[in-house]
């Protein structure tokens, strides 16, 4: 199963690629759809310069909601800062959700896909709702935060810790949904518990409702520190899927702090026994609580070289 594909829906608008020498009566209004720039090699011989040229040239800056960017911006050869689409901020009046690196895996891997110039991102756009990330290497999150940000979604097959430790400090007053895919060590992950601390002790995000923890290969352990962590509590739905979650952070979440005001605990593709999947059925959902347990993953135990991990993340390079 791929977990890295193009984006379809963005800010509850359907996704519209600008497509290559469109012409202006072929185009939606600019309103009605979340719009990707994505050309290249993929897609169409133009250039990106020229592709972004014609987009803000053919279509009414000062009405669209939601832009997001492909390739050549993110791929194969790293990423780029936005430093165009700030330079047009003044135009983009309405904009309210930015989603950078929509390439699917075949475009770029998403290890090696790069982010910077969010801190400058955020200044230019305090009307911002929601921003998307695919991809996490040189991401600098500003602690400062953003007084308006309600979606962060930040997916990557190696997520720096010292980027984790930034979101998880930053200020973010509005936030209601954080997914973090923290990735495999050997890809630039490498986060802890302890750099999830001040998330974990519900400073700064009090608007929190969704929390995604994801694809990390320490889930027992962000499991165990969940059990007992002050965010818990006001969350309506918590994800913990894409990772290595075995019996014992399962068992520390159940033996830990009510979950009975939870809608939904995503623990898809995880290493449980079959006696601990009827278990969390059994305790949680009569009470209320959505279990999600598919993808159910078999440990690799006869593998030829000594120091390979019989657990996997799902998404590292």
């Amino acid at each position: 199963m791929s977990y890295v594909h193009h984006v379809e829906q963005f800010d509850g608008l359907p996704v519209f690629t600008f497509p290559p020498y469109a012409h202006p009566a072929d185009l939606p209004d600019a309103d009605a759809v979340a719009w990707r720039l994505h050309c290249g090699p993929y897609v169409t011989d133009e250039g990106y310069t020229s592709h972004w040229k014609r987009f803000t040239e053919l279509v009414d800056l000062g009405k669209v909601r939601a832009l997001l960017f492909g390739n050549p911006w993110y791929g194969n050869d790293g990423g780029s800062s936005p430093d165009e689409l700030i330079g047009l901020r003044s135009r983009f009046t309405a904009l309210e959700a930015i989603f950078l690196g929509d390439v699917e895996d075949e475009e770029g891997m998403i290890s090696m896909i790069g982010q910077g110039g969010i801190a400058e991102l955020l200044d230019a756009f305090p009307g911002l709702r929601e921003l998307g990330l695919r991809g996490g290497e040189d991401l600098e999150f500003p602690v400062t935060g953003h007084a308006g940000l309600r979606v962060l979604r930040v997916e990557s097959g190696g997520l720096p810790p010292e980027a984790v430790a930034q979101i998880a400090a930053a200020s973010l007053p509005s936030l209601e949904h954080l997914e973090l895919w923290l990735g495999d060590e050997d890809y630039g992950g490498g986060t802890t518990a302890e750099d999830l601390a001040p998330l974990f002790a519900g400073v700064g995000k009090p608007a929190l409702r969704h929390l995604g923890l994801q694809n990390s290969p320490v889930q027992d352990e962000l499991a165990a520190a969940l059990a007992s962590a002050p965010v818990v509590k006001g969350l309506t739905s918590l994800s913990l899927s894409m990772g290595t979650l075995g019996d014992e952070g399962a068992q520390a979440l159940l033996r830990g702090q009510s979950l009975s005001h939870l809608r939904e605990l995503d623990l898809s593709h995880h290493y449980l026994s079959q006696d601990m999947m009827l278990r969390l059925w059994t305790e949680l959902e009569p009470q209320g609580v959505r279990v999600n347990l598919t993808g159910r993953q078999e440990e690799e135990d006869d593998l030829d070289w000594d120091d390979a991990p019989s657990r996997y993340v799902a998404v590292a390079e």
